[in-house]
């Protein structure tokens, strides 16, 4: 028998200055055995980030169809197809086409992950946003989670300022394009 997922419970105080987003939320992540800290942190940066009625998680790791983020409004069309890590070029291809926006969240290189996309066939790719952090901001969260996390969340002008579970964390937010 394999290992199951290990999940983890958030409790966020969120407030996105930039965005106009103010919610007090609560969730559960799942956390696949395969899965990296790093990888399941950022799934939660990026929700947070983007966070909007309709919201959801994705199959992740085990669906394979469903990107690590999804939106979807009322009639349940996918609004907005939100990745995690370093996609290949096809599958925000995919997104894009699938979706009115196409986000991916990266806690890697970001100027590799771009290179990885480069000269390859992605719909609409002006319009693909590449979110990244600074150096070790993510690991720092990563470090800080635990399965029953107590997390204020925000955002101001670009600036991400994060207390997990009493540790004080801030990052900018950078950004790219695909094309």
């Amino acid at each position: 028998m394999g290992i199951g997922a290990t999940i983890h419970t958030f409790d966020v105080q969120l407030a996105d200055v930039d965005r106009g987003v103010y919610d007090e939320l609560s969730f559960k992540v799942a956390q696949h055995p395969s899965e990296t800290a790093a990888f399941m942190s950022t799934r939660v940066l990026a929700y947070l980030l983007e966070h909007e009625e309709g919201i959801a998680f994705g199959d992740g790791l085990s669906g394979g169809d469903e990107p690590a983020v999804l939106v979807r409004d009322m009639t349940g069309a996918l609004v907005a197809w939100i990745e995690v890590g370093a996609p290949e070029a096809e599958r925000v291809h995919r997104g894009s086409m699938a979706a009115e926006r196409c986000v991916v969240y990266t806690h890697r290189d970001p100027a590799k992950v771009a290179a990885r996309w480069a000269g390859k066939r992605i719909h609409e790719a002006e319009a693909v946003r590449l979110v990244s952090f600074d150096a070790g901001f993510v690991d720092a969260v990563a470090d800080a989670v635990t399965r029953r996390t107590t997390m204020s969340f925000s955002v101001t002008e670009g600036v991400v300022y994060a207390e997990v579970n009493g540790v004080a964390l801030t990052s900018s937010l950078h950004e790219l394009r695909a094309a």
